[in-house]
C-alpha cells in the first residue's frame, strides 16, 4: 500500500511519467500502470487464490449432511468435530484435523446459521379472548390456629331435644349439639 501511495505521489506530484516512475522504483511498466489507472486510491492489489482440491474435498457432502442432521439436533447430542473427524477418518480421510476443524467453522458461520436459526412468536391476546390453565395435582397440610372460639350452652343430658319433624332427636343429634354441630339440623 505504501508502494502504491508513492507511486500516486510521483505521477501527481512531480509529474513524471509512468516509464519513470518503475525506472525508479524497480517495479514492472505494466504494474505502474495499472496502479495509476485503478479508480480509487483505497483499493489495495490482492491475491485471489484459485480454489484448488484437497483431500477433504472428497468427504464435504458426507460432512455437510452429518452437520444439517446435528443442526436439528439438542445441542448435547450434536457430534463434535473429535467424533467427525474419527467418522471420516474411518472412511478414508488421510488429511489433519485443522482442515476438518475450519471447514466446519467455515459451514456453521455460513449455511449453519441459517439451518439454526428458531423462531419465537409471542402470543398476545385481548383480555377475555383466551384462557390458559395448568393443571396439576397438589395436596396441602393446613395447619390453622383458632382463637378460643365461643361456647354454646349446652343442655344437660336429661333435658329431651326434639327435631323440627317434632320427633326425639338420637343420641347422636345430642352429643352433635353439645359440640356446636349440628344446630341447624336439631333444635332444641
Amino acid at each position: 500500500m505504501d508502494m502504491i501511495g508513492k507511486i500516486r505521489r510521483l505521477h501527481s506530484r512531480d509529474k513524471k511519467s509512468k516509464r519513470e516512475i518503475s525506472r525508479t522504483t524497480g517495479i514492472a511498466r505494466n504494474t505502474v500502470a495499472k496502479w495509476l489507472d485503478a479508480p480509487s486510491p483505497s483499493t489495495c492489489p490482492k491475491y485471489r487464490r484459485a480454489e484448488q482440491p484437497n483431500k477433504l474435498t472428497v468427504f464435504q457432502e458426507a460432512i455437510k449432511l452429518a452437520l444439517k442432521a446435528d443442526a436439528h439436533r439438542p445441542k448435547h447430542e450434536r457430534r463434535t468435530a473429535r467424533a467427525l473427524f474419527a467418522e471420516v477418518k474411518a472412511a478414508g480421510y488421510e488429511g489433519g484435523y485443522s482442515r476438518l476443524t475450519d471447514f466446519i467453522r467455515e459451514w456453521r458461520q455460513g449455511v449453519g446459521q441459517a439451518a439454526l436459526v428458531n423462531a419465537f412468536v409471542p402470543l398476545s391476546f385481548e383480555l377475555g379472548e383466551a384462557f390458559q390453565f395448568d393443571w396439576s395435582e397438589v395436596s396441602v397440610n393446613c395447619v390453622a390456629f383458632f382463637p378460643s372460639r365461643p361456647s354454646l350452652p349446652t343442655m344437660p343430658s336429661s333435658q329431651s331435644m326434639r327435631c323440627r319433624d317434632g320427633n326425639e332427636a338420637s343420641s347422636k343429634d345430642k352429643q352433635a349439639a353439645a359440640h356446636g354441630r349440628g344446630v341447624a339440623r336439631c333444635l332444641a
